[in-house]
């Protein structure tokens, strides 16, 4: 997908406490017949006392060893896209769907990010607007799980509706300017 065609896209952001919550949210939008690769998941890997073992990749999985193995590796069988990344201020971050793509775009375009992270980039590439960024990277920052669903208005609308249903800490509609 192209950067403008994510762009002219509606997207909500639903904030959960953990993890889950949001596999459940994603487990809900997947039996709803929701289209998966406009999903992004991104949570902090901060849980050091869970000694995590390391990442690796499988062909076109990324496989995670440690105590929230059985969650991301799921994640990542079900959504298009993982990486890892260590974002100053916010810490290291494990991201899942089209999200992980943006990051890497904001990266090798590091001279557009006018002083915002890369994180904040990524969002701002998925139609999240850069007032609402800062928020989600305190979210980040707390240990909790950012959902991101975007699309067009229809589908978003659909994905809001089945989002509301799950426990969400909080639930933020995007619209596409």
């Amino acid at each position: 997908m192209s950067t403008q065609t994510v762009t002219q896209n509606d997207a909500i952001v639903a904030v959960y406490n953990t993890h889950t919550q949001a596999e459940d949210a994603i487990k809900q939008l997947e039996r709803a017949g929701f289209d998966l690769k406009q999903l992004s998941i991104v949570g902090r890997d901060y849980h050091t006392e869970d000694h995590v073992v390391g990442y690796y990749n499988a062909g076109q999985r990324m496989k995670y060893w440690g105590k929230l193995g059985a969650f991301w590796g799921g994640i990542w069988g079900l959504l298009f896209g993982a990486a890892f990344f260590w974002v100053p201020g916010v810490g290291p971050l494990i991201v899942a769907g089209p999200l992980a793509a943006a990051i890497v775009g904001a990266l090798e375009n590091a001279a557009v990010l006018g002083g915002v992270s890369a994180l904040a980039a990524g969002l701002v590439s998925l139609g999240i607007p850069k007032d609402s960024v800062l928020q989600y990277e305190t979210d980040l920052r707390a240990g909790k799980y950012v959902l991101i669903v975007h699309g067009t208005p229809a589908d978003v609308l659909h994905a809001k509706d089945i989002v509301d249903a799950t426990t969400t800490e909080r639930l933020d509609h995007h619209h596409a300017i």
